[in-house]
């Protein structure tokens, strides 16, 4: 670099440390937002490193920054150095599950704002946040405004043959609302998620809690591929499913508890072999609970006749530590992990939130071998509704929908700062963990280095990125994030 050049780095990089620490010390507070990230423009040069900045009191969300600029001389203590020669997983996506009660939001739209939003969502323009995964349910989850599956029965009778079977309420609201988005993204991956099998299947014919009954095993497996099929037909192909949301609780409605044993017996004796007879490449996948039961997964992934249909395991955390997963992907590294679920309580608090997310989950679940980060719920209105009797009545939506109104909440920010950076295919890369500055680090299909790092001291923190033998300068006040993209 010569000596102009050097100069003008010195310039960008004092006029950036200046726009961050005005951002930093004089920003207010905000409820929330209805302000779409900028576009990307300007001129950068292949010796800078581009950024986008959130800081803990919302003011500034997803908002890009003047540039850094890469340089021979290290002049910090800190320093996060990143490897793209040292690759790990490849990740499947970042995003949401979108409810029944999501898509009936999005769906009152009227349709020049439901066509932006879901491009906003889900495009891959300047102003788009780039959402490549979706978790949706297999019937209905407790944020649909009613329960159903897709073959409800009158009390005391059956339907062991699936006569009745019927995607019934989700061609309303939901399968629209998917097709759309597909038209937008046709390669975005989609994970099915049941909350109950259809209650004339359970020992309590109940839509809360009991268990399937075994009689039924191979029925609820002909049940979930054809499913399956029925989306396929729809247009929508579903990548994997978990066998059961949530597992181990019993109170949600629906609900439906299938304990380790009793899910490895019906992946061994029904779902495996039905799906193998259909000829369904939909993966397969266990758990879908907290990370404070890897013993449940590691049950199963240690019988070789069930484990023989699983592709992984995936978890929420609202309950353990997320380093179970890199427990489970350590004690069977050719089955993958998956982080699928995490809400934020209503009404939210948003730098708390945005600290924890992103310590936990934007960070944690990545550098434990997740192949995805989910949030909760897309959208809810700003009575956290629809949802079912006994539902969530707390569920803060990634968006709050009231009428044509959109605010964007904690959730939307905590997903973007990977989601609109960090396309399927990417790898995980390694980085350094420094104390206090929580980050993962990732190389695109594109040969773009992507690195996310969060402040969770209690006062600014400067630091350099190292890559290869140039370092770039950068500071983060207490409690804000940062993508940095080179």
């Amino acid at each position: 670099m010569n000596n102009a050049m050097k100069t003008l780095s010195r310039f960008f990089l004092a006029l950036n440390y200046f726009v961050m620490f005005v951002s930093c010390s004089s920003a207010q507070k905000s409820p929330g937002s209805t302000i779409t990230p900028p576009p990307i423009s300007g001129h950068v040069s292949k010796d800078s490193v581009s950024l986008w900045l959130t800081n803990a009191n919302g003011s500034v969300r997803l908002q890009q920054q003047t540039p850094v600029f890469f340089d021979s001389v290290n002049k910090t203590n800190l320093v996060i150095s990143v490897d793209s020669t040292q690759r790990f997983q490849t990740m499947d996506g970042f995003g949401y599950t979108i409810t029944g009660g999501s898509a009936t939001l999005i769906n009152q739209l009227p349709t020049a704002e439901k066509t932006a939003l879901l491009h906003e969502l889900f495009g891959n323009s300047a102003n788009s946040i780039g959402i490549s995964y979706l978790r949706i349910s297999i019937g209905a989850s407790d944020l649909n405004s009613s329960v159903f599956s897709y073959d409800d029965m009158p009390s005391g009778q059956t339907d062991t043959t699936l006569s009745k079977f019927s995607l019934g309420a989700d061609t309303v609201e939901l399968i629209p609302v998917l097709k759309a988005i597909l038209q937008i993204n046709p390669t975005i991956q989609i994970l099915g998620s049941p909350w109950s099998a259809p209650a004339w299947m359970k020992d309590n014919a109940g839509t809360i809690g009991g268990s399937l009954l075994p009689a039924y095993y191979n029925v609820y497996a002909k049940y979930l591929a054809k499913y399956i099929q029925a989306m396929q037909r729809q247009g929508i192909t579903i990548h994997a499913i978990t066998i059961q949301n949530e597992p181990l609780n019993p109170n949600n409605n629906p609900s439906m508890v299938m304990q380790a044993a009793e899910q490895a017996t019906f992946i061994q004796q029904a779902l495996g072999p039905v799906f193998k007879n259909e000829n369904l490449t939909t993966k397969i996948l266990l758990y879908d609970h907290n990370c404070d039961r890897p013993d449940y997964p590691i049950s199963i992934l240690n019988n070789p006749a069930a484990a023989q249909y699983v592709t992984g395991s995936a978890f929420h955390l609202y309950a353990g530590n997320i380093s179970a997963l890199a427990q489970v992907h350590d004690a069977f590294p050719d089955k993958n992990v998956y982080f699928t679920e995490q809400w934020v309580g209503a009404p939210g608090d948003f730098a708390s939130n945005l600290k924890w997310h992103v310590e936990n989950l934007i960070v944690g679940a990545p550098r434990n071998w997740s192949k995805t980060v989910l949030e909760w719920n897309l959208a809810a209105d700003a009575q956290y509704e629809p949802h079912t009797p006994g539902g969530c009545t707390q569920c803060l939506g990634a968006l709050t929908i009231q009428g044509n109104a959109i605010t964007r909440n904690v959730a939307y920010y905590i997903i973007a700062h990977a989601s609109k950076f960090v396309p399927y295919g990417s790898y995980r890369i390694a980085s350094n963990m420094v104390n206090g500055l929580p980050n993962v680090a990732f190389l695109t299909p594109q040969g773009k280095k992507v690195l996310i790092v969060m402040n969770t001291t209690g006062i600014t923190q400067v630091f350099g990125i190292q890559f290869k033998n140039v370092f770039a300068p950068a500071a983060l006040a207490s409690g804000d994030v940062a993508t940095y993209v080179w």
